[in-house]
């Protein structure tokens, strides 16, 4: 087989796989909210969430393992900037995303914490083995939480909860609780073996392309293996925005960022004995850049619980508009002052913009509702 041939092959079944994983991981991901009674979007926000976002484990265990702790850094902020930006964006374009409530309550002002004290945590040069371990049991507790609290909810309306779950086909095939519970549980696992191989196909037949066409190593790194990690992320959220179920699509995104910063994160730097540096370039621009997509998220969802397509293409345009950024960057680093004038007059008011938008709007529509 020629080389072409070969690369024709990959780029085909890396998209075959992607979408079939993602198919097959949505799918068993609903029957399992069902059958344990618990709400897909806390299924999102874990199960989904969480084996999604297994690779960005696997680089950065591995990584402190060889002595390189300080590449899961960048591997979460990044993968954390292109959950939001690209992947709700994306999303949302295909169709608009209805927020849960849960999600502007609790979930969305988490991951801005999380965001927060991990940025504070790294202002020193470093997240230390006692901070990771810090990090990953606040997600141990966010998850326990999470889960009762959605069991508790579903006991208490139980005609709502089965209004949401009226077809359950395996049981009507006469399969047990258990048998239901297994099948499902085997269409996740094999969703993201799929969504892996897929993303590691494409990813290399894109690579062989670029690498032809001239596209230099570093472009190649910044671009197609960047969003190559985040492609299960990507396919799942769009798959399960496609099936309408929402509350995946959004949880997927909001789940994977937490998961990021705090398992990602935490057992990489309780695992690696001198913990986790993190470079100046990356507290100066990166960290804060993330922190304020995290933020931008909450006005956002807020504003009628929904992310609008307009929105959607904003979201996209901040992503082009970093990743450019970041390929200039890589050839031409910028001086710690630079960074931070760059900072002061483009990332806050990128962030402070919408959050007055959402808070303005929001303000007509009560004072609307008084008049009426």
């Amino acid at each position: 087989m020629s080389e072409s041939m070969w690369v024709a092959c990959q780029l085909t079944l890396g998209l075959a796989c992607l979408v079939g994983g993602g198919e097959l991981l949505v799918r068993g991901a609903v029957a399992i909210a069902a059958t344990l009674r618990i709400s897909p979007l806390v299924i999102g926000l874990t199960v989904v969430a969480f084996g999604t976002s297994a690779p960005e484990l696997g680089v950065s265990l591995q990584a402190a393992m060889s002595g390189n702790a300080d590449v899961a850094v960048g591997n979460v902020v990044g993968s954390n900037i292109i959950n939001v930006l690209f992947i709700l964006g994306a999303a949302s374009i295909i169709t608009p995303l209805v927020v849960s409530s849960q999600l502007v309550r609790l979930d969305v002002p988490v991951m801005i914490v999380s965001s927060i004290t991990v940025w504070f945590m790294a202002s020193d040069g470093s997240i230390s083995r006692g901070e990771g371990l810090l990090l990953f049991g606040s997600l141990i507790a966010y998850i326990t939480y999470c889960i009762r609290k959605s069991r508790s909810e579903n006991r208490n309306a139980k005609p709502e909860f089965a209004e949401d779950f009226p077809h359950r086909p395996e049981l009507e095939k006469g399969l047990s609780t258990q048998q239901s519970l297994l099948l499902n549980v085997a269409f996740v696992v094999g969703g993201l073996v799929l969504l892996g191989l897929g993303s590691k196909w494409l990813v290399g037949g894109a690579t062989t392309i670029a690498t032809a066409l001239g596209v230099s190593q570093l472009v190649i790194g910044l671009t197609i293996v960047a969003i190559g990690t985040s492609l299960p992320e990507v396919v799942t959220s769009i798959v399960a925005s496609y099936r309408g179920e929402r509350d995946i699509a959004v949880g997927n995104v909001v789940g994977s960022n937490m998961f990021n910063l705090l398992c990602v994160l935490g057992l990489t730097a309780t695992v690696s004995p001198a913990g986790v540096n993190v470079a100046s370039s990356a507290i100066q621009f990166d960290i804060p850049v993330m922190v304020a997509v995290a933020v931008i998220c909450l006005p956002v969802f807020m504003d009628g619980n929904i992310i609008r397509r307009w929105e959607g293409a904003l979201f996209l345009l901040y992503y082009a508009t970093y990743n450019a950024f970041v390929v200039f960057t890589a050839k031409n680093p910028l001086s710690p002052p630079r960074a931070s004038l760059l900072l002061t007059w483009v990332v806050v008011p990128l962030t402070v913009v919408p959050v007055i938008v959402s808070i303005v709007t929001r303000r007509k529509k009560r004072r609307s509702k008084k008049t009426s």
